[in-house]
């Protein structure tokens, strides 16, 4: 996808380069700046945005956000029916995204949907206008449910025993999930950002047989961070 990515943003430059020399040379003569150019700005990065693995929800809200300024700009639309349909149009399509994130996707979305569905027990942690402190020492991870609403929650799992891949769901909404891992595991994210997103620090195991701890995030105005 970083491929497919880089050569869209190729084509961008290359075309835009186009433009302006053949307005300079006379061969062409296209207004760069239209009502509502700046909308460009929003549409073109969201719309190359969709070509990545993660982060999808967020780039389909930009690119939707986007193209409504621009036919408000273009007076297609009115620019008073575009702010009110603004808010509820973003909660439709989050909430889709939450109905749908373990079906969109590729091969680790199919994974952790397998994961989820097999899971044994139900380890769930939730911190609303609070904190949580959760660790695994000594104890063998079956998976997790993480969520912060206004607050945040600490996932420590070093000292986990951990016999074969394990998913952990983590879902931050005006918050903050900082979860722990052991260098003796891979780790695979699918994300789901919006206005929001996570940061990965950790250190992994070059060992092709390690197990794999999939982190299966949703951020909205709020944070995951892998250390």
């Amino acid at each position: 996808m970083k491929k497919v990515e880089s050569i869209l943003w190729g084509i961008v430059f290359i075309v835009l380069g186009l433009i302006i020399a053949g307005n300079v040379l006379g061969i062409t003569n296209i207004k760069m700046f239209f009502n509502g150019w700046w909308t460009l700005f929003i549409i073109i990065p969201c719309f190359i945005g969709l070509f990545k693995n993660n982060s999808r929800t967020g780039n389909i809200i930009g690119l939707i956000i986007g193209v409504a300024l621009l036919l408000a700009c273009q007076g297609i639309l009115r620019f008073d029916l575009v702010w009110k349909l603004l808010f509820p149009g973003i909660l439709i399509i989050i909430g889709i995204s939450f109905i749908f994130r373990d079906e969109i996707g590729g091969k680790i979305s199919k994974q952790i949907k397998e994961l989820n569905k097999n899971r044994n027990e139900t380890n769930e942690y939730c911190a609303t206008f609070s904190e949580q402190n959760v660790k695994f020492d000594d104890e063998k991870l079956t998976g997790a449910d993480l969520t912060a609403v206004f607050g945040g929650v600490k996932c420590d799992i070093r000292k986990a025993i951990i016999e074969e891949d394990q998913v952990i769901n983590a879902t931050s909404i005006f918050g903050g999930i900082e979860i722990y891992v052991p260098e003796n595991v891979k780790v695979k994210i699918k994300s789901t950002p919006i206005f929001g997103g996570v940061s990965d620090k950790a250190s992994y195991s070059k060992d092709e047989q390690s197990h794999i701890i999939y982190i299966n995030a949703t951020c909205i105005f709020g944070g995951v961070e892998i250390k």
